[in-house]
């Protein structure tokens, strides 16, 4: 055991020889030696390379940073914050930093399904003030169908004067499917087609804390496609302002009828039913989006007629939301343009029509 406990002192020692003299032999650190930067780059350890510099340039017992913020260069500038694009910069792409370009697809009006839409009276025998266009037969129509919009627009001509206007095309079509009707074999009851150009102007002002962001002028044609009595149609030239502040968007749309040989107008009073400008005004919070709309005829007594919608998209699951309507007032259609119902719609959409157009 003696022998044991000497040799293990005899290791013991030889390995504290062989420590002490492999210290000695070490170069001493820049630090050690009176630094100079040449001889500090190749030191690894960060705060021992800190140390060395210090020395070298005279900084030695100063306040230093933690080894672990050392310093590898000056320090950037603090960049200003970046405000969020507007709701109405997003759908228009009126600044240059949110322009994409021409041709490209983009969300205009809301896209969505009604798997159910309901109807407070149904318009068995359209009409005009055009003999030639109204029904002298009823129809069999059901209070509940089905409805589905598409919407999309794309721009056709960027910078068109200057950076600060577009030119757009617009295209939105709205069917409603007598789908319950199985009497009828289902039908197609009314599909209104609606392609529109608009060119759009960046604007920059205040008023009563609202923001003017968006100005546009175009022309308009809506038509249901069909034939006589049934046919309906119009050509509009319009106008928009747009206006926001906080999560609501306000845009208002006057326009003016291009008139027809009376002869072949189909619906010669459209005007005093359907209106002459609109007003929506919408608002966005965390994936929710309200709209309202109204329109009048901007006429007194029996021209007066108007119109009021209300919508709300809500989320559901990623894409998918849900999608609520409430319609009051005369044409929900084309084809009753002079009728008056409510109508209640509930379904999906799969598009963010409004908030969702942000850059990819």
């Amino acid at each position: 055991m003696m022998q044991g406990l000497r040799a293990a002192s005899a290791v013991l020692a030889l390995v504290t020889m062989c420590r002490v003299g492999l210290a000695a032999q070490e170069p001493s650190t820049p630090a050690q030696e009176g630094a100079n930067p040449e001889a500090c780059r190749g030191i690894q350890s960060d705060a021992e390379r800190l140390e060395c510099y210090d020395q070298a340039f005279g900084r030695a017992g100063e306040d230093l940073l933690p080894s672990t913020a050392v310093e590898t260069g000056p320090s950037p500038t603090p960049r200003p914050a970046i405000e969020p694009e507007s709701l109405l910069d997003e759908r228009w792409q009126l600044s240059p930093e949110s322009k994409q370009g021409a041709f490209h697809l983009k969300p205009y009006k809301p896209v969505y399904i009604h798997a159910a839409f309901h109807a407070s009276s149904t318009n068995d025998r359209p009409s005009s003030p055009n003999e030639n266009n109204t029904l002298l037969e009823a129809l069999n129509l059901d209070h509940t169908e089905s409805k589905f919009q598409i919407s999309l627009k794309s721009k056709l001509w960027q910078n068109v004067l200057g950076d600060y206007s577009d030119l757009w095309f617009g295209y939105t079509q709205s069917s409603r499917w007598q789908i319950f009707n199985a009497q009828d074999s289902r039908p197609f009851r009314e599909t209104d087609y609606e392609p529109e150009l608009m060119l759009a102007f960046r604007t920059s002002y205040s008023i009563f804390g609202w923001q003017g962001k968006l100005a546009s002028i175009g022309v308009n044609h809506q038509s249901n496609g069909r034939t006589v009595p049934l046919s309906r149609s119009w050509n509009r030239y319009m106008g928009s302002v747009g206006l926001e502040r906080d999560g609501w968007t306000v845009t208002l749309r006057p326009w003016k009828r291009v008139h027809e040989n009376r002869e072949d107008d189909d619906n010669p009073d459209i005007e005093d039913f359907m209106g002459r400008g609109d007003l929506l005004v919408t608002r966005d919070w965390g994936g929710h989006e309200v709209s309202a709309m109204v329109r009048h005829s901007l006429r007194g007594g029996d021209r007066s007629h108007s119109a009021f919608e209300l919508d709300y998209a809500f989320p559901i699951r990623g894409s998918l939301k849900g999608y609520f309507s409430f319609f009051n007032g005369y044409g929900e259609s084309l084809i009753d343009y002079n009728r008056s119902a409510s109508y209640v719609g509930l379904g999906v959409s799969l598009v963010d029509w409004y908030a969702g157009t942000k850059k990819p």
